[in-house]
């Protein structure tokens, strides 16, 4: 009953992730993804920004009421502690509202990644083993921690970098329209073609941002795969040609990553030229409007802030939306090499297998591997239970490919293997492995209790640490006692 539970999770795992591959190339809709599955704590925390963004801006209508208070000596002093009531309520509310925002987004944020990594990790453990074949390990587990930091870099670049100029800037020139139309609408215009041009700008720039995230994953992978393989690396004195070949990865990463990093400072530049100009002529209106008698004082320091507030924030803007394209750009990168749709899946109308005494047939099955070559054609075989047979042959001559397709790692192109009457297509893969226990001719044991080498081998549930002291000397460990839960029906041997 346990084993049957363990498939059905199996299987709907795979089912909740047939449709990841889809967002190979839709970075932003990978991310919306995780968002909605906690979309009340997202709610929150951009109602609590756009709340304190409105409480910061109003500061400036806060400190004009202020100034006009107190240059109206006719109003009292009551008016003017009025205005100082308000725009002390406005500040704490500023920063009551962004710490509770910051207060969600560490647990919503946090738990976007969580949720992030364990799919991919679904994802890419569905894949069939020659999938891994063809691709450094290190690369692929430095790609789930790029996608996992660029998401969250993304998130938070977001929310406290995008929207808050965004918002302010809208209720920026609101605040201008009540002192002038000509220069509300003056600054929305400005605005508007800046952040535009500059992000217009900062989308051209996208290869240089795809080729350094390409290498810097290229870095990680090295160091992984050389670490990983360090006795093989001794072995042949190859220290320092890997020395070598990670100080030319290396360069290659610095490289790209200088022509990124210039091309986004040229932006900036042209951001903080455009700045000065208009601050300048800024200013200068707002006086000439006063020497008119226009406005007031008060409406002078409200223009004057509130202009600038503006400008900053397109520069704000203009600075994250970069950062963001450069961020986005590795996630696509990662997400491209990542959600690739699986070559091996279930049949929609497969069942589990059902295990009736471990018969094997291979009826005339063809079979190449994925660059061409040609392993079977047309062969047939029949193992009855109770057999021993033992495969011989050179190497290259198909015993271990002929273990893989039993186990269908990978398709047939032609032909059909069949246990106990089961066309191996048609069952889930899970029933499939799990009925089969295999030694394999390269041992592997995972990092650390070693435990858990026995644990999958077995096909028993993973153990829990114990408290009780260890046993004596000589007494038998739990290891030693473990038993596999339910019996396989056959096995097989390289």
């Amino acid at each position: 009953m346990a084993t049957r539970r363990g498939w059905r999770r199996a299987e709907e795992d795979a089912t909740a992730m047939s449709d990841v591959s889809r967002y190979a190339q839709r970075p932003v809709a990978f991310i919306l993804r995780f968002v909605r599955r906690r979309w009340v704590a997202h709610a929150a925390i951009l109602t609590a920004v756009l709340a304190a963004v409105g409480c910061s801006v109003s500061t400036q209508y806060g400190i004009k009421f202020l100034v006009d208070s107190l240059a109206d000596r006719a109003a009292g002093a009551g008016q003017a502690w009025s205005a100082f009531g308000l725009l002390l309520a406005l500040i704490a509310a500023d920063n009551l509202l962004w710490r509770l925002a910051s207060w969600i987004a560490n647990s919503a944020f946090v738990a976007v990644t969580g949720d992030l990594r364990r799919d991919l990790f679904r994802h890419l453990t569905g894949h069939a083993p020659g999938y891994f074949a063809d691709r450094l390990p290190g690369t692929l587990a430095s790609r789930v921690s790029a996608t996992s930091n660029a998401v969250f870099t993304a998130e938070n670049m977001f929310v406290w970098n995008v929207l808050p100029p965004c918002a302010a800037t809208v209720a920026a020139i609101a605040f201008v329209a009540t002192v002038s139309m000509p220069m509300a609408f003056a600054l929305m215009l400005v605005a508007g073609v800046m952040v535009v041009a500059l992000f217009r700008l900062a989308a051209a720039g996208q290869p240089l941002h795809h080729d350094f995230a390409d290498k810097a994953a290229a870095v990680d992978g090295e160091m992984v795969d050389v670490i990983s393989n360090m006795p093989l690396v001794w072995s042949f004195c190859g220290l320092r040609r890997e020395h070598h070949r990670f100080d030319a990865t290396v360069a290659r990463e610095m490289a790209a990553r200088r022509r990124s990093l210039y091309y986004l400072e040229r932006l900036r530049i042209l951001h903080a030229t455009v700045t000065i100009t208009l601050t300048i002529g800024l200013l200068a209106w707002a006086i000439v409007l006063w020497e008119r008698g226009a406005v007031t004082t008060g409406d002078v320091v409200l223009a004057c802030t509130l202009g600038l507030t503006v400008l900053h924030a397109t520069r704000d803007l203009a600075v994250a939306l970069v950062d963001v394209t450069q961020h986005i750009a590795r996630l696509s990168e990662a997400l491209a090499t990542l959600l690739v749709p699986h070559e091996l899946r279930d049949h929609p109308e497969a069942a589990s297998l059902i295990r009736q005494g471990a018969s094997v047939a291979l009826e005339k099955i063809s079979f190449s591997y994925p660059n061409g070559q040609s392993v079977f054609k047309g062969l047939s075989l029949r193992l009855e239970r109770g057999q021993r047979v033992g495969l011989v042959g050179p190497s290259g001559g198909g015993k271990s490919s002929l273990f893989a397709l039993l186990q269908r790692f990978y398709d047939l192109r032609d032909g059909r293997i069949l246990i106990d009457g089961q066309d191996i297509a048609r069952v889930t893969q899970e029933s499939l492995r799990a009925a089969i226990a295999v030694v394999p001719q390269d041992l592997s044991l995972f990092h650390p209790p070693r435990w858990r080498t026995f644990a999958m081998a077995g096909r028993t549930q993973p153990m829990r640490r114990s408290s009780k002291p260890p046993l004596r000397r000589g007494a038998a460990t739990s290891s030693q006692r473990c038993r596999t839960a339910s019996p396989p029906s056959w096995a097989t041997a390289a």
